[in-house]
């Protein structure tokens, strides 16, 4: 970008800046991320992440001068300083509570990873799980007030608070004159609603799709670049960096 002083770069993790894996506890960043967004954080307003996993992970994995925003905006890790959505903390043992339910009552095969403010059903080793992981994670979500979010092979449970990705990203992106965004998955359509509203004050916006099979028809139709997967991730950000 021409502009690097009022640019604002941010990238969903899982399947965009790490390849998804199925064990999610595995997960690490494609070869050469680190240091080339470390290299950007240098240069730009702001180089952040925008991700469904918690600041402790993101913050264990990414560069120390990026910008994080974990689960969804719930959490957020600003120049070292870490806050918490106002409301999220007593959803807390609501959360737990799910979490213990889905793991008693679950299929074997189902894999339940608790997030503290939320939690994730995945069924990626045994995609016929599908319907019964949805159908739990439904039930679960009626019963106890939670929002059910669907996301690939997986299923999600979040407290019912106004916070996603979207307003994860205008709290990044106040005051830029530019921002991309890129993604992989429905939680990230808000990131690109978010990136509607902007360009509509008259934000320079840039949606990007990281593809492969799994991206979502709904992603890709919107995104103004749609690159080929996790392994071309570095492609864009050399070509950010020059």
């Amino acid at each position: 970008m021409a502009d690097p002083a009022g640019s604002v770069l941010l990238f969903d993790v899982d399947g965009t800046l790490a390849p998804i894996v199925d064990d999610p506890a595995a997960a690490r960043l494609a070869d050469g991320i680190a240091a080339r967004l470390e290299a950007l954080a240098g240069r730009y307003r702001v180089v952040g992440a925008v991700s469904g996993r918690p600041v402790s992970f993101l913050a264990a994995h990414l560069p120390a001068a990026l910008s994080l925003s974990g689960l969804y905006g719930l959490e957020s890790q600003v120049a070292g300083r870490r806050t918490e959505h106002p409301e999220a903390e007593r959803w807390r043992p609501t959360v737990a509570s799910a979490a213990a339910r889905a793991a008693a009552d679950g299929p074997a095969a189902m894999v339940v990873e608790p997030k503290g403010l939320s939690i994730t059903l995945h069924y990626r080793t045994d995609p016929r799980l599908e319907p019964d992981v949805i159908g739990l994670a439904t039930r679960l979500g009626q019963e106890l007030g939670l929002e059910v979010r669907p996301a690939k092979m997986s299923v999600e449970l979040h407290p019912p608070i106004d916070s996603d990705k979207g307003t994860a990203l205008l709290a990044l992106a106040a005051g830029a004159r530019h921002v991309l965004y890129a993604g992989d998955d429905r939680g990230d359509l808000p990131a690109f609603d978010a990136l509607d509203r902007l360009a509509e004050d008259g934000v320079h916006v840039a949606r990007v799709a990281v593809g492969g099979p799994e991206l979502p028809v709904e992603l890709r139709d919107r995104a103004d670049v749609v690159l080929d997967g996790v392994e071309a991730v570095p492609a864009l950000l050399d070509a950010l960096s020059a």
